[in-house]
């Protein structure tokens, strides 16, 4: 397939390029900087300036591309987050308008915080009624950019990430490094959910979403067993075999983070109902087998 992605050079489209080219995809890279990056023979990296004509017939398009959520959330840095993501959807549509056979396929980022957060709710795909904070507003604008491209007939995804564990990049290097000095603990009160997946998994599943031509709408890039943010941290202290004696009042991150901090003291439980039904197989169900890879490699 000849696949048009975006996002490709951050820490899940980085890997997800890597595989697909492993698997003798040709892709077309869209990049801010081209002339930093080398073409492979799988893979062609491009800028935002490119036109149709410019492009092979593409089968399928992925866009991870997006401003980091990581840092002071300033007026500015969210104007940013929702900006950048509203920006190369709209780019992405258009190039669609303009290719005269349409792609298969158009995958396009999303988040869990759509939900919205709650320690007492079960969200699934099934679940229309999107959040009332601001993530949860900037998933509902990216997605509803993003859908038209279901009216140009190209079968639409919205891949509703939840929070990706890997060790070179992502939250869990922070999240488990007060565990690692020895510091561990909950924080807040540590009920807050936290939806979970391994990186490995996130790009499997992207993989099977591409590859399975029934899958359409959202689905819910989290592993099935998501876990409250004290549990999570207990087990995370049991493999690295630290103490997990610490409890950080969540005033500490709003003190220090802002509006940010909504990301750590705040979660939803999002199960991957859709991914399950459609015969899709975790290799990394559980807390225990993930935390576990992330130690050995």
């Amino acid at each position: 397939m000849n696949i048009l992605i975006t996002g490709a050079t951050g820490f899940l489209g980085s890997k997800l390029a890597v595989h697909l080219a492993g698997l003798n995809h040709n892709l077309y890279i869209l990049t801010r900087s081209p002339e930093k990056r080398s073409n492979t023979s799988h893979m062609t990296f491009v800028d935002y300036n490119t036109t149709v004509n410019e492009l092979p017939h593409i089968d399928a398009v992925i866009n991870l591309a997006g401003e980091s959520l990581f840092g002071y959330w300033t007026k500015k840095k969210k104007e940013a987050i929702l900006t950048s993501r509203l920006r190369v959807t709209k780019y992405l549509i258009q190039l669609m308008k303009d290719m005269k056979k349409k792609p298969e396929v158009f995958i396009s980022g999303s988040a869990v915080g759509y939900y919205g957060m709650s320690e007492d709710f079960i969200y699934t795909e099934a679940t229309a009624q999107p959040g009332n904070d601001f993530l949860a507003s900037v998933a509902r604008q990216w997605e509803q950019e993003a859908s038209a491209a279901e009216k140009m007939g190209i079968r639409t995804v919205y891949a509703r990430f939840g929070v990706l564990l890997g060790n070179d990049g992502g939250a869990f290097p922070l999240m488990s490094l007060p565990i690692k000095l020895y510091t561990g603990g909950h924080i807040s009160d540590g009920e807050q959910w936290l939806s979970w997946i391994h990186v490995k998994d996130a790009v499997k599943l992207i993989i099977f979403c591409l590859e399975n031509h029934t899958i359409e709408g959202p689905i819910n890039v989290t592993a099935p067993t998501p876990k409250r943010n004290k549990d999570f941290m207990k087990k995370t202290a049991q493999v690295y075999k630290r103490p997990n004696w610490l409890h950080v009042p969540a005033v500490f991150f709003y003190l220090a983070l802002g509006e940010m901090s909504l990301l750590l003291v705040k979660g939803q439980y999002a199960y991957p109902g859709k991914a399950l039904e459609h015969g899709f197989t975790f290799d990394f169900p559980s807390l225990d087998l993930t935390l576990l890879d992330l130690k050995n490699n």
